[in-house]
């Protein structure tokens, strides 16, 4: 059976798991690193505000040369 688990490594190489797990014998595992890109706090709060700009009418028209005809 394959399980999934999320964890946190630390920057030591300490893991831990986000739930516990319960296992009858020793089990092999494989750790995938997942690396979260280093976004601002400025982008990620000015997030809402851009993109009300952006889905107005006029922005539309004005980028819609640049959308591809399906």
């Amino acid at each position: 059976m394959l399980k999934s688990v999320e964890a946190t490594i630390e920057a030591d190489g300490e893991i831990h798991l986000r739930e516990s797990v319960h296992l009858s014998h020793a089990c092999r595992a494989i750790v995938t690193i997942i690396e979260e890109p280093d976004i601002p706090e400025t982008a990620i709060l000015s997030e809402a505000a851009l993109g009300e700009d952006w889905n107005r009418p006029e922005e539309e028209e004005a980028w819609s040369h640049l959308q591809q005809v399906r």
